[in-house]
C-alpha cells in the first residue's frame, strides 16, 4: 500500500519557521540511535506471520477498551483530504486508515490491546475462509443481521458486485490481487474475464465465483491461493452495495458497512462521521463505536497539528491525527518528554520511500544516466525534513525490515554511509554519457516536508551536473498524478508498504512490468523480461524462507542493475493526542493510531 498523500500492510514536517534549507552536505538525523533496540523488536515482530482465525475468533463484539465510556466529539487534524473513498479504490495509507471505522470485508484484522498482535479472522463472513482443493477453492459464509448504514441487508449480491466492478475501467487505483487470481494471469489482462464489470448484464462464470445462496460466496481458482485471507482484509475488497452503486459517483458518497457513516464531506476542508446506527456490535469482532462523532479539518500540516495538540486546549484537548505525525522541529522533545508519554504513540512502519526514474522518457533509458542520478542524490534532506533517524533512518533496498528478505547490509549506492551523495562520481557518468547539464523535472508533493527535501535533493543534483527543475503536485492528488503513464516528471518520490508480511506484496505491484497502466503502482514504468519471469518463478514457491531468499534477489537486482529508482528511507512513526483522548494505541497493521479503539475521555 502506498504511504499517504503517499502506499500498506499499509511526506513529512519541516523545520521551524526560519530554518535553513538543508543541503545534502548535512549529517541527519538527531542523537536517536537509528538501530534501537525497540527499532529491532517493532521490526522483526512484524516479520512474523499472521495467524487466520476460526468462527470463535470472528464472534463480535470486540473486546471492550478499558475504561472506555460512550459520547463525545472527536477532532481529527489532517494533512491530506481523501480523494477516494470508494473502496475499490482506497490504497493508500490515509484512506486506509478512514476505512477502518466505515468499510468491512469478509475479512478483517483483529488486534490485540496493544496492537502488537493481530489474526485474520471473519469480518462480514463468519470466519476467515474454508479452503479446499488444496487453496484453490475457499467458502465464505455470511454472518446474520449485517447491514449496510442506509438498513439494507448485505447479502452474496453485493458481494458479487463487490468483486465484478473491480474489473470496470473506472477502477483503477486499488489493489490487484484478487482480479489477477481470478483472471489467473499477471498485469492487467485481468481486465479481458469481464471487460466492463457487471454493467452491461454480463457476470463472472460460477466456476470463478459462486453465490448459490443469500449467505454464501465461494472463490474457484486455477492455482492455489494460500494467502487470500489477508488479500480480502484489504479496505480495497470491503464490501459495496449493489443497490446503491453509482459507479465513479460511488467515490464521493458511498454506502458505508462500518460503525460510522460520513454525514458531510468537502473535500479539501472537513468531513463529519456519525455513528452508523444500523451496525449492530454483535456482528464485529474488530471495531468499537464510542465517540459519537469525528470531525476532520484538512490541510493541517505536520507542524500545524503538533502544536494544536501539544496546547491542549478547548477542542483539541479531545483531538489528534490518524495520519499525520509530530513535525521534525518538535520531534525530538516531545519524544525526551516524560509528562508527554501518555500522549504519545511510536512505531516501526513497514514503508520504504523511493525515488522514481521515469523509464518511459528518452533521456533516462541511458543506464549511465540512471547511474548519476543513483549516486549524486541525496537522502539526508530527505530524513531530515521529516525529523531525522527518530522519523526513519537510510535505506539500501525496497524490503522494509518489518519484511522477510530485508538485508541490512545491502547499500549497492552507499547511502548509509555516505547520505549525502556523492556528486563527483555522479558528474563523471554523467560527463562519460555527453549528459552535462541535462534537464530534469522533479515532481514533488506540495507540503512543507517536500518543498524542503526538494530543493535540497535538487541542489546536490546541481551539483554533480544536472538542471533540475521542481514542480509541485498537490498532495491530495499525489498518487493519481504520479501514477499516469504520460506524467511529464522524470523523477518523483514515492512510499510503499507491504500488504501483508511478504515481499509478494511489494516487488510484483511496484515492478512488474506487466502492470504499467494508468493508476497502477509501477511507477517507474519498469518492464524487465529478466525481473517478470523471476516474479513468476517466486510466487510459486511455497515454502517461506526460500521465499525471503528469492525476493531479496529480485530487490538486489532491481536496486543495482536495473536502476530505475533510488531507496530513501525505511519509515517509524511518532504521533500525539490530546489529553482528553483515550484508547491510544500504535497499530502495527495500521502503521499507525487505531482509529477503532478511540474515546473521549
Amino acid at each position: 500500500m502506498s504511504r499517504g498523500g503517499r502506499h500498506v500492510y499499509a511526506a513529512l514536517s519541516v523545520l521551524a519557521a526560519g530554518a535553513l534549507v538543508l543541503t545534502g552536505c548535512s549529517k541527519g538525523g538527531s542523537d536517536a540511535n537509528d538501530n534501537n533496540k525497540q527499532d529491532k523488536e517493532n521490526a522483526a515482530r512484524q516479520q512474523k506471520s499472521i495467524k487466520f482465525g476460526n468462527v470463535a475468533d470472528s464472534t463480535g463484539p470486540a473486546a471492550a477498551v478499558p475504561g472506555a465510556k460512550a459520547g463525545g466529539t472527536m477532532e481529527v487534524l489532517q494533512r491530506d483530504s481523501y480523494a477516494h473513498l470508494d473502496p475499490a479504490q482506497i490504497y493508500v495509507s490515509d484512506e486506509g486508515s478512514l476505512a477502518t471505522l466505515i468499510h468491512r470485508g469478509l475479512t478483517g484484522y483483529k488486534a490485540s490491546s496493544n496492537g502488537k498482535t493481530h489474526e485474520v479472522v471473519g469480518d462480514l463472513a463468519t470466519d476467515s475462509g474454508t479452503p479446499s482443493d488444496g487453496g484453490k477453492t475457499w467458502k465464505y459464509t455470511l454472518k446474520d443481521g449485517i447491514k449496510f448504514a442506509d438498513g439494507t441487508p448485505i447479502t452474496s449480491t453485493d458481494f458479487r458486485q463487490t468483486f465484478e466492478r473491480l474489473f470496470a475501467t473506472f477502477v483503477n487505483q486499488g489493489p490487484t490481487y484478487l482480479q489477477q487470481w481470478m483472471a489467473d494471469t499477471s498485469g492487467v489482462d485481468y481486465r479481458k474475464l469481464l471487460p466492463d464489470g457487471p454493467y452491461k448484464g454480463k457476470h463472472l462464470p460460477s466456476t470463478v465465483l459462486e453465490t448459490p445462496d443469500a449467505k454464501t460466496v465461494i472463490f474457484h481458482f486455477k492455482s492455489p491461493h494460500a494467502d487470500l485471507p489477508y488479500a480480502l482484509a484489504m479496505a480495497g475488497y470491503a464490501v459495496v452495495s449493489a443497490k446503491g452503486d453509482t459507479q465513479v459517483k460511488y467515490d464521493k458518497a458511498p454506502v458505508t458497512s462500518g460503525p460510522y457513516k460520513i454525514q458531510s464531506f468537502k473535500s479539501g476542508k472537513s468531513m463529519v462521521l456519525v455513528k452508523n446506527t444500523n451496525w449492530d456490535p454483535k456482528t464485529d469482532p474488530i471495531r468499537n463505536q464510542y465517540v459519537d462523532q469525528f470531525n476532520f479539518t484538512f490541510n493541517q500540516q505536520y507542524e500545524t497539528s503538533t502544536k494544536a495538540l501539544l496546547a491542549d486546549s478547548g477542542a483539541d484537548q479531545a483531538g489528534l491525527s490518524f495520519n499525520n505525525q509530530v513535525d521534525a522541529g518538535n520531534l525530538s522533545s516531545v519524544l525526551k518528554d516524560p509528562k508527554l508519554k501518555s500522549r504519545t504513540i511510536s512505531g516501526y512502519q513497514p514503508y520504504v520511500g523511493q525515488m522514481n526514474i521515469n523509464l518511459s522518457h528518452t533521456a533516462l533509458k541511458d543506464k549511465t544516466v540512471r547511474e548519476a542520478i543513483a549516486y549524486a542524490l541525496p537522502v539526508t534532506p530527505f530524513l531530515r525534513a521529516y525529523g531525522g533517524t527518530d522519523a526513519m533512518e537510510t535505506a539500501g533496498g525496497t524490503i522494509s525490515p518489518t519484511v522477510s528478505g530485508y538485508n541490512a547490509a545491502f547499500d549497492p549506492w552507499g547511502k548509509k554511509k555516505n547520505p549525502a551523495g556523492d556528486p563527483a562520481k555522479a558528474k563523471a557518468l554523467l560527463k562519460k554519457a555527453g549528459k552535462l547539464n541535462m534537464k530534469l523535472t522533479f515532481g514533488y508533493i506540495n507540503t512543507p516536508e517536500g518543498q524542503q527535501y526538494s530543493t535540497a535533493m535538487a541542489a546536490g543534483l546541481k551539483k554533480a551536473g544536472f538542471d533540475v527543475q521542481r514542480q509541485e503536485i498537490p498532495a491530495e492528488t499525489y498518487y493519481d498524478q504520479v501514477s499516469k503513464l504520460n506524467n511529464n516528471y522524470d523523477i518523483f518520490h514515492s512510499a510503499w508498504g507491504a500488504d501483508w508480511p511478504s515481499a509478494s506484496t511489494v516487488i510484483p505491484p511496484l515492478y512488474d512490468g506487466r502492470v504499467i497502466a494508468d493508476g497502477a503502482q509501477n511507477y517507474p514504468q519498469v518492464n524487465d523480461p529478466k525481473v517478470n519471469a523471476d516474479i513468476d518463478a517466486a510466487n510459486k514457491i511455497t515454502d517461506p524462507v526460500k521465499a525471503a531468499a528469492a525476493w531479496e534477489k529480485i530487490d538486489e537486482y532491481l536496486v543495482k542493475d536495473v536502476v530505475a529508482f533510488v531507496p530513501t528511507a525505511y519509515y517509524k512513526q511518532t504521533q500525539i493526542a490530546g489529553s482528553k483522548v483515550g484508547g491510544l494505541v500504535y497499530d502495527d497493521v495500521i502503521g499507525g493510531v487505531d482509529p477503532r479503539r478511540l474515546f473521549v475521555k
